[in-house]
């Protein structure tokens, strides 16, 4: 079994089922057998009360009945694609963050952290930002917040859950970058959250997959699931260098991926 959860469409194109059968065609190329849709929830209007930032509001203009149209009419027409969000996991709204999950049939839910208080980690405008800040007090706001979205129990699994290394800033101190893991897992493998094995990072500054080997070894040694992923944005993207997932998955030991329906896991064969 292959699965790309984490696919967007709105930056690229629309909420129709034409653009949808771009994907869908492009995911039976690569054999890729469950396919989802996640776009961003900022871009909803229902979510002006989860996160709101100029960035953030300058994108949001969408009414997310238009996403549900697309997979009613996709039902219509007997494609198979699974429906996700991904969600902007931000610290102090877990109430209204349930609320909008609850609220509508999603096959899961991605947890992201793309956002340390008004300084968006991996957007090209705030890149500067890591030479003003320490980067191990970063480090540590970031995944504290990894932490609490586990914690959370709303999510299933969490998006690039290393994305603070996109710009290749790292802590110097090996030592620190295992506890930052370490607290990380102990708090995905409790909560029963899955990660993605993401090869988004291949096409960003970073140029890796993530996780780092390490944390995803650490990952599976604590029981934690995985699903693959390409964070998609464009057809093209999606079942990016899936090879390169498989091998680093089943390097760790993982012979096994969770599927999704009504935020429901299942166990199957990695593909």
């Amino acid at each position: 079994m292959l699965t790309d959860y984490h696919v967007h469409m709105h930056e690229t194109g629309d909420f129709s089922v034409d653009y949808l059968k771009k994907y869908i065609e492009k995911a039976k190329e690569k054999g890729i057998e469950e396919l989802g849709i996640s776009e961003h929830a900022y871009f909803f209007w229902e979510t002006k009360d989860i996160l709101s930032n100029p960035w953030i509001d300058n994108r949001r203009g969408i009414d997310f009945n238009d996403y549900l149209r697309l997979f009613e009419e996709a039902r219509k027409q007997d494609l198979q694609v699974k429906m996700g969000i991904e969600m902007d996991y931000t610290p102090g709204k877990e109430k209204e963050m349930e609320i909008f999950i609850n609220s509508n049939p999603f096959d899961y839910v991605i947890g992201s952290v793309h956002w340390i208080g008004d300084w968006g980690i991996d957007l090209e405008i705030y890149r500067n930002e890591y030479d003003k800040r320490d980067i191990f007090e970063a480090y540590e706001q970031y995944f504290d917040q990894i932490v609490t979205l586990a914690e959370s129990k709303l999510f299933s699994f969490v998006g690039h859950i290393d994305l603070i290394k996109i710009f290749k800033y790292k802590p110097s101190d090996q030592a620190f970058i295992e506890r930052q893991y370490d607290r990380a897992v102990k708090a995905l493998a409790e909560s029963g959250t899955c990660i993605e094995i993401s090869t988004a990072g291949l096409r960003k500054p970073v140029g890796e997959i993530y996780p780092d080997p390490l944390l995803l070894k650490k990952c599976y040694d604590a029981g934690v699931g995985i699903v693959l992923c390409s964070d998609a944005h464009a057809p093209k993207h999606v079942g990016y260098e899936y090879e390169q997932s498989l091998k680093l998955a089943r390097s760790v030991g993982y012979e096994e991926i969770q599927v999704f329906t009504g935020r429901k896991k299942e166990t199957y064969r990695l593909g």
